[in-house]
């Protein structure tokens, strides 16, 4: 089995309309929310043999709350530079030169390469939205990463932060 955990980065922030789009922090909900994520996947046990980042400035981010949530080494982030908006058919061809020995991989970017990716990967095809530090987990019956194809992936889990306010707003 071979398993990718989608993020999508925190909410960021557009307090400086000048600031260039790579360059953008994460505001104060994504900074709250990124830990939160974090401990929803510590929950689940949760703990990837990679994780790679598209080297923006909030998908970095994003991706150190969380590895330090689940107890993964920050220094053992990949920042792929080819991950910053970069289309779901350059994400497919990522994972498939993954090596074998990593079982799962967790990938931190944006949409809408992650919802098209998640769509592209799934049995029952296209995904309406990831929200900011939307995770998504997918499947996939298959001893390489190589064997990874469109339409073959099963969802294993969706989860966002927003589920978890809803709840405490009742």
């Amino acid at each position: 089995m071979k398993t990718i955990i989608l993020v999508r980065h925190a909410k960021s922030s557009w307090k400086n309309p000048r600031l260039d789009d790579f360059e953008r922090p994460l505001n104060k909900r994504g900074r709250r929310d990124a830990p939160l994520m974090g401990e929803k996947l510590k929950e689940r046990q949760i703990l990837p043999d990679l994780i790679l980042s598209s080297p923006a400035k909030r998908a970095r981010k994003t991706a150190d709350l969380i590895a330090k949530a689940i107890g993964y080494p920050r220094k053992n982030i990949q920042f792929v530079d080819k991950m910053y908006h970069c289309g779901a058919s350059v994400l497919l061809d990522l994972v498939k030169k993954l090596d074998d020995k990593n079982t799962s991989v967790m990938l931190f970017g944006h949409n809408p390469d992650f919802m098209d990716f998640a769509g592209m990967l799934l049995k029952p095809g296209p995904v309406q939205n990831i929200p900011t530090t939307g995770v998504y987990c997918i499947r996939f019956p298959v001893s390489n990463w190589k064997k990874v194809q469109k339409g073959k992936g099963e969802s294993v889990f969706f989860d966002y932060p927003k589920r978890y306010q809803d709840e405490s707003a009742r």
